[in-house]
């Protein structure tokens, strides 16, 4: 319902423009001033949507009732209404923002068609708001996937040269800030809550949230100013404790790794983040890195370091010889050392552990590994090890083997048909049953490339036979083909192509340069 008030010194002149307009537009709401200072008042408190005018009152003129008002409602669309077809008015009425205006004595045609003309530009502005709207919206749900897609090349080594920077960009977050990893470990049946703690970082807009990968949820941590980082990680850790409270918050558990400077090192803290949540059974259910007990005193921690590094890419590879080799090197190491052999055994325990959560991110279901009895020397600890190695390889194994050989064609057909679609390693996993990253690990073994540049390959050569039509403009291609941001479109087209979109359109149609 639309809200007009009416201003006019004369009463008569009010109430026949109102009559005039009500037998037309029944449905509006209608007040009326007899002056600018009560034309003010009434703004201020009944808030009109249109306001009619009178420019020439006695103590204050239209065009300062008219200012007044627009110092606190900018919204308000006024039609001035005046005797006085004067240039100097009309000067001042358009710098005011007046929409028309209405020379007095009007006709009653002339006022409802000035009403009609506010109605259409309304409804445009309305359609043009909602299509503004969805624009933003979409461009929202693509960031939240480009958020989890850029969580996913950095902490699993995935990066794409083409698209790490400039999705960085698109984040709006400064990424050379020190920054760190909390894993979040999500209870089985309690992955609804992914969405709630996904909605509630992204309202504090310090932080990347990944996909959940089997139970757990890797987030990357952008250090706040003036925050020291144990605060920070802390009050975040028990922010996504508190949204766990109606959903087993026992089984909850957030892993914290270390600060790193660079985006370059932050699979290190993604890693420490892992190896934090090897003990559940804290009661504040989060654990620093830094917290975690040093368990080998004889060991030298640069080569446990190194082999730690190596045995998340092993695992993910599916390179089970080198695992063994890491895992018997530890023991051999501590019994060369003349180390305690429960010292080696808790140890080597940690590595098996780290193992087995490589392998859950992966979607392999395996349980947490164990030693059932205490070794009592080294050639009792190697053979218990042999065999619960031999079960996680066997566990392994007969997930990879359950693939279909054409999983990887499905995909690519798959993407082929939804290039256009906002198309994450998340979607892909769930269409064909696969772990993101086992997706990502086939695309780089089978085909040479990861997924993302078979996707930005589809869009382009898409890309190229729309540019063909001339009628179609930037945006509409961006759209067209799964982007919603021209900008972005061109920057990625040129990359690709060393020419920029615009560029290869006057090629292609042989237009010359002026």
């Amino acid at each position: 319902m639309v809200k007009l008030l009416i201003v006019d010194d004369e009463p008569i002149e009010r109430d026949g423009m109102q009559a005039i307009l009500q037998k037309t537009y029944p449905d509006f709401e209608f007040r009326q001033a007899k002056n600018g200072k009560s034309a003010i008042e009434i703004a201020e408190t009944w808030q009109p949507d249109w306001v009619f005018m009178d420019i020439m009152m006695p103590g204050m003129t239209g065009l300062e009732a008219i200012e007044q008002i627009q110092r606190s409602r900018q919204d308000i669309q006024f039609v001035m209404v005046t005797a006085f077809d004067m240039f100097d008015y009309a000067r001042q009425a358009i710098k005011l923002g007046v929409k028309d205006y209405l020379l007095k004595p009007s006709k009653a045609s002339e006022i409802v068609a000035t009403v009609g003309k506010l109605l259409e530009q309304q409804q445009q502005k309305e359609q043009d708001s909602a299509v503004r709207q969805q624009e933003q919206d979409a461009f929202q749900r693509a960031l939240s996937i480009v958020e989890t897609d850029v969580v996913t090349q950095l902490l699993f080594d995935h990066v794409h040269e083409v698209h790490i920077d400039m999705l960085v960009e698109m984040l709006e977050i400064k990424a050379a800030n020190e920054k760190f990893v909390m894993t979040v470990l999500i209870p089985q049946g309690c992955e609804s809550s992914y969405s709630a703690i996904k909605e509630h970082i992204r309202q504090k807009g310090n932080a990347w949230v990944g996909a959940l990968y089997g139970r757990q949820l890797p987030i990357i941590v952008f250090r706040e100013t003036g925050t020291s980082f144990r605060l920070q990680a802390i009050r975040l850790a028990k922010d996504i404790l508190s949204i766990s409270a109606e959903c087993q918050p026992e089984d909850w558990f957030i892993g914290i790794g270390i600060e790193c400077d660079s985006l370059e090192d932050i699979r290190n803290s993604y890693q420490k983040s892992l190896i934090a949540t090897m003990d559940l059974a804290i009661p504040s259910k989060y654990r620093f890195y830094s917290d975690v007990p040093v368990l080998d005193t004889v060991s030298d921690s640069a080569f446990i370091k190194q082999q730690e590094k190596k045995l998340f890419d092993y695992v993910r590879l599916g390179e089970w010889e080198c695992i063994d080799q890491i895992v018997y090197d530890l023991i051999r190491r501590f019994e060369q050392q003349g180390a305690n052999v429960v010292l080696a055994q808790q140890r080597a325990l940690e590595v098996l552990w780290i193992t087995s959560r490589v392998m859950e991110e992966m979607g392999v279901e395996a349980a947490a590994p164990f030693y059932s009895v205490q070794a009592q020397d080294y050639r009792q600890l190697c053979g218990d090890t042999k065999q619960l190695l031999e079960g996680m390889k066997q566990l392994y194994m007969g997930h990879c083997g359950r693939l279909e050989v054409d999983k990887i064609h499905q995909i690519k057909q798959w993407i082929r048909e939804h290039s256009d679609e906002d198309i994450s390693l998340d979607t892909l996993a769930r269409k064909v049953d696969l772990s993101p990253i086992y997706i990502s690990k086939m695309f780089k073994e089978k085909l040479g490339v990861n997924y993302i540049e078979f996707l930005t390959a589809c869009r382009m050569e898409r890309a190229k036979k729309l540019l063909s039509d001339p009628q179609k403009s930037l945006k509409e291609i961006s759209i067209e083909i799964g982007y919603h941001e021209p900008n972005y479109f061109s920057k990625v087209f040129k990359k690709m192509y060393d020419v920029s979109p615009k560029e290869y359109r006057k090629t292609l149609l042989g237009i010359k340069e002026e």
